[in-house]
């Protein structure tokens, strides 16, 4: 069991109170027992700290008060981002922990694996049972590939990455370092590249790649396809959701994030920090300048070409008064060139 001044050590910040406080683990306020640890980002969630049953608190400067009478606390002025740094710190001791308790004999590469004579793997490299990686393939160190994961020809992946289980990369696609890959991602599929010929459709074959850089984590189930010609381009530290679609020759600029079930059609370019909720959707082509956020189920028809929040969702409504304003929607411009003839006359 830790002490609150070990965290204290690891992690910075100011400690008030007893630093040999007992931690075991990590909780939300709600739910935290008397030998947890959590924390309070805004001044709004102030009440739950006299009711919360957490040991301890991580805490904003203007809350350190109210925290200190209580128990032991750390202040920072970034109460969720010290948490989030917490929890990769308290992941890697139990990751270490496992490391060591594992049997040594135990291979980093599983037997059932398939590894292409010409792949080269660095040091450190896991693979887990019935990974398949292919010719040419470029793996960093102490990366970690999991059960049933296909990794394409000459796929290029940077140093400790991660991929889950059944995670497919196609061909030629590259990954920077520190990537996380959930389950059932696929990254390198065609894109959704097709000419009418004659009544019928003619595929356009998709000749680009993927290329995501370092520190990017995608969902599970979510799509990446590759470029027709160019590349589809995900920028250092971009984060995405569940089931979220990419469409090819998409950009989108370093740390932006995307909520679950977000789709981008082809071609579109989103700038750097920009959020779209769960749900949004951006029409192929359309560019998003830096710093652009889209609230949930927002459907872009048009480029953003100013930093803000948008929003395009209609408002939800007992089914009764939204078929009514729905029905007056529909009217709508009837009524506004009946308005404009009544102005005229006056």
């Amino acid at each position: 069991m830790l002490r609150l001044s070990d965290i204290h050590a690891a992690l910075g910040g100011v400690l008030h109170g007893d630093g040999a406080c007992p931690i075991s683990g990590l909780a939300s306020l709600e739910s935290a027992g008397p030998d947890r640890l959590a924390f309070v980002a805004q001044t709004r969630h102030a009440a739950a700290i006299e009711t919360t049953q957490a040991a301890a608190l991580i805490v904003p400067p203007e809350l350190v008060p109210r925290a200190s009478a209580r128990g032991p606390c750390i202040e920072t002025p970034e109460p969720h981002a010290y948490f989030a740094r917490l929890t990769q710190w308290w992941r890697a001791r139990l990751q270490a922990a496992q490391h060591e308790a594992a049997d040594p004999a135990e291979p980093a590469i599983h037997p059932s694996a398939w590894v292409h004579p010409s792949a080269e793997l660095g040091a450190g490299v896991r693979l887990g049972a019935f990974a398949v990686v292919e010719a040419g393939v470029q793996i960093g160190a102490n990366s970690e590939i999991g059960a049933h994961c296909v990794i394409g020809a000459r796929v290029r992946l940077g140093a400790q990455a991660r991929l889950a289980a059944q995670v497919v990369i196609g061909h030629d696609c590259t990954l920077g370092a520190r990537c996380i890959i959930h389950s059932g991602a696929v990254i390198g599929a065609d894109g959704f590249g097709f000419a009418p010929q004659q009544g019928q459709w003619l595929k356009i074959e998709q000749l680009g790649a993927v290329r995501i850089g370092d520190d990017v984590e995608i969902g599970a189930n979510t799509c990446i396809d590759r470029g027709t010609l160019d590349d589809t381009v995900l920028e250092d530290g971009v984060k995405l959701d569940n089931l979220i679609q990419i469409g090819h020759n998409v950009r989108i600029g370093a740390h932006s994030a995307l909520a679950g079930c977000v789709g981008v059609a082809g071609s579109a370019h989103i700038g750097a920090h920009c959020t779209l909720g769960g749900g949004a959707g951006v029409l192929g082509h359309l560019r998003l300048a830096d710093h652009v956020h889209i609230t949930a189920a927002t459907l872009v028809t048009r480029s953003i070409l100013k930093p803000g929040q948008y929003s395009g969702a209609f408002p939800i409504d007992d089914n009764v008064n939204w078929e009514k304003n729905a029905a007056t929607l529909r009217q709508l411009y009837a009524l506004r060139q009946r308005l404009r003839a009544l102005e005229k006359k006056s």
